[in-house]
Formats: C-alpha cells, structure tokens, sequence
C-alpha cells in the first residue's frame, strides 16, 4: 500500500466531503472486546495448567471468532490474564482433536505450524508494539513492530521479551495421527520490564487499560508417512490457514493495532471493576477508519490544503475530522468535545492527543 501523498510531485491529499457522507451519523467499526484482569492472589507456576487460585478466580474471555467477525470457528478457543507487579500473565485453551507441530527453533516464523499470538500496543499510539507466538512445541517467535506493514515499519524479529516463561500442556498426544486429542492449553508470563520506558524506569499499568489482541492460526493438516503438516490443494499449493481471535478485526489483517481490544489492570483481586472505554476512543475509531480510506483511495483528487471530512455522531455529539497538508506531510485530527484534547492520526498512522 502506498501513502498518497507525494511531496516531490506536489500532489495532495484527497476530501472525503462527497465520498464520506454516508458516515454523517456514525461509522461501521464495531467496539472491540473488553476483558478486566484482576491482581493475582498467589504466585503462579507456568507449566501451563490453570491450577492457582489466581486463575481460578480469573474470568474467562468471550469465545474466539473468525477474524472478519463473521464465523464460528471449528474449534474453540478461549482466554484468562492476570498479573501482579512482576510479570502480566496469560492462560488460554484451544480445543484441537489433532495436536501437532515440528519446529523447535526460536524466532523462525511460528504461524506455518498452528499456534497462539498475542499481540500488545500499551500505550495505544499504533507504532511501537509487540508481538508474540508460541506452538504445541513451546517453541517461540517474539518480536518488535516500529510501524505496521502499511507504515513501512522496521521489524526486529531477533529482539526477545528478557526473562519471559512459556509452557504448554497437551490434553492427548503431540503428533500422533493415530488417536485424536482433547487439546492444548498455553500459559506466559511476561516481565513488565519489557515495556521499560527511556531511563530504566518500568511503569506498570495499574488501574489503567492497554491495547492488546490475541490470534489462533489454524491449518488444515495432510498427512505423509502419518506425519503431520500443512496441506496443499491439487495444484501444490497450501490452502490458506484459519485466524481466530478474541477481538474480531474486521479485516483479515492483524497489524491494525487500532482495532484490538482494551484489557484494562484493576487492581482489585476479585470481581470485575467498572470499566468503559474512554469517549475520545470512539473518536479514535472514527479518525482511523477515515485513515484508512484516504490511504486506500485510488482517484486522488487534488484538494485544499485543508479539508473537512463529513461528520461522525459519537455520544450526541457531532464530530467533524480535519484533514490537513503540512510541509512534512499531511495529517488526520479533531477537537475532543469530551477532554478538549486534540487528537492526531499522522501520516505514517501515529496517533497523538495533545
């Protein structure tokens, strides 16, 4: 995907006035999932069993669903976190009736066996986030994400999680195509140290929310010589795998860090706190969806240096983004009539509130 605007060429960034106006009155984004992790009451073993307290008392997530949003999954999948001032934890259990897997060197690309992937944005800005993949076999990929793919971002794919512990429990029998398997659970736990801001200083978010997704590939398996893998079609080609995921994206695309979910760190260890998404979120939502068309749009017209997108109504109140040319580029913002707080998607897709 290419950024329309061309510096060089002097082109400028089109107006959805006429082209928008269907979202005068609010747009299409459905509101992403919510879960609330509570403090853990006692120390956790990762061995991947949910044996502590801490989980016992730990809510389970929604069902996963189809990436889209649309369909239900073959298998289910579902998902616990909490933590405590040293580590964010995660459980999760994925039904599977044939559990299997085969590579076992870390950081090579995970998703060509099944697996588990979270993903984590803390501070909401699209830029900067992380994202972690285990299989059956434990083994990981953990890497660092500069920008999403669309921004052209650097990904560092050697970078680690320091002192993270991962463990996996099989409910049958890993590759054995002879029986079929009940199936998998995964458990993590990740140091806070790994969001450690400039300074050596580590800010844990206690009564505060992060962005964060998680992703289930599955593939369809052929067997050779009763050995497992990925299977292809006539042609010779592997048919293309299954992604199920706790907040539904809408897209089939997981690098949209706007549209995962809020797991919000009460420090409560029992019960759910009262917790709702911020209003300015909302508008959030509204700013990258018109983002993403004015990325995606191909007739460009040349437009005014500054431009009014047709409006959003969020909580009653009419919202209108202003989207901007600047010697550096050009950007996407709108007053908050909630905080006052302008809010800014930049041209790379940054997000700022000022």
């Amino acid at each position: 995907m290419t950024l329309l605007l061309s510096l060089t060429g002097k082109k400028t960034i089109l107006s959805f006035i006429f082209l928008c106006a269907k979202f005068a009155i609010g747009f299409s984004q459905d509101p992403p999932k919510i879960y609330v992790a509570n403090k853990a009451i006692d120390d956790l073993t990762i061995d991947g069993k949910p044996d502590e307290a801490s989980w016992e008392k730990a809510a389970w997530s929604d069902l996963f669903i189809d990436i889209e949003g649309k369909r239900k999954p073959s298998y289910d999948t579902r998902m616990k976190m909490t933590w405590d001032d040293q580590n964010l934890y995660l459980y999760a259990q994925l039904s599977e009736p044939h559990i299997w897997a085969n590579l076992k060197e870390r950081d090579t690309i995970i998703f060509y066996n099944n697996d588990f992937e979270i993903f984590i944005d803390p501070d909401g800005d699209t830029h900067n986030y992380y994202e972690f993949e285990m299989n059956a076999l434990n083994t990981i990929w953990d890497l660092f994400l500069s920008k999403p793919y669309r921004n052209q971002g650097k990904i560092l794919g050697g970078w680690d999680f320091k002192g993270l512990k991962s463990a996996v429990h099989i409910q049958g029998t890993l590759n054995d195509a002879s029986d079929v398997d009940k199936g998998w659970s995964v458990e993590v736990a990740i140091p806070w140290s790994f969001d450690t801001e400039p300074g050596g200083k580590t800010k844990i978010p206690k009564n505060e929310y992060w962005r964060i997704n998680f992703s289930r590939v599955n593939w369809n398996f052929g067997l050779l010589d009763k050995r497992y893998s990925r299977k292809k079609d006539k042609a010779g080609n592997f048919l293309p795998e299954y992604n199920w995921v706790w907040s539904p994206q809408g897209v089939i695309n997981m690098h949209e860090p706007e549209r995962w979910g809020y797991v919000y760190f009460s420090e409560d260890t029992g019960g759910l706190a009262n917790f709702s998404i911020p209003r300015d979120e909302h508008i959030k939502w509204y700013l990258y969806e018109q983002y993403r068309k004015i990325r995606s749009d191909k007739n460009k017209p040349h437009v005014h240096r500054q431009s009014v997108i047709s409006p959003a109504i969020i909580f009653g109140h009419k919202i209108s983004a202003i989207v901007e040319e600047h010697i550096s580029g050009w950007n996407i913002w709108v007053k908050s009539p909630f905080t006052n707080s302008i809010l800014v998607i930049e041209n790379d897709g940054k997000f700022k509130s000022h």
